[in-house]
C-alpha cells in the first residue's frame, strides 16, 4: 500500500491507502504501484486515477502540479482537483466547478478594472492641480 495526500493550497483533499495510481505527464500517462522506484512527475491538467484499499476506484481531476513518490508516500500538489467516482459525475462536477471559476474570475477581473480606472481618474485629478 502507498500513502496518498493530494494537496491543494487551501486544504488537504484526500489523505488515504491506496494501491495504484494513475497520472498524467506532458511526456504521457504512467502508473504507480507500492514498489515502483522513489520519483518526481510534473502533472499536467488532466485525470488522476487511483484504487482505495478497498479495490474501489477514485477519479480525480486536477490541474497542473507536481508528484513526488518517496518510498510509501505519495504527495500530488496541485492549485484545484475535483474527486468522483465515475467519469459522468466527475465531467458534471468539473464543468460546475470551472463555471463558477470562470464567474468569480470575471467578477475580480471587473473589479480590478475600475479600481485601475478610479486610480488613473484620481491620479489625473492629482496631476491638474499642479
Amino acid at each position: 500500500m502507498m500513502q496518498l495526500k493530494v494537496l491543494l493550497p487551501t486544504e488537504v483533499l484526500i489523505d488515504e491507502a491506496v494501491s495504484k495510481i494513475t497520472a498524467e505527464a506532458e511526456n504521457g500517462s504512467f502508473c504507480l504501484l507500492p514498489n515502483h522506484v522513489d520519483f518526481v512527475a510534473g502533472l499536467v491538467p488532466g485525470l488522476l486515477l487511483f484504487e482505495s484499499s478497498e479495490g474501489e476506484e477514485v477519479f480525480l481531476a486536477v490541474d497542473e502540479g507536481i508528484l513526488v513518490k518517496c518510498g510509501s508516500e505519495v504527495l500530488v500538489s496541485v492549485r484545484n482537483a475535483v474527486r468522483g467516482t465515475d467519469l459522468e459525475t466527475l465531467k458534471n462536477t468539473v464543468e460546475q466547478e470551472f463555471l463558477s471559476l470562470d464567474e468569480r474570475e470575471q467578477m475580480t477581473r471587473n473589479a480590478l478594472a475600475k479600481l485601475e480606472a478610479s486610480f488613473i481618474h484620481g491620479f489625473l485629478e492629482v496631476g491638474g492641480k499642479t
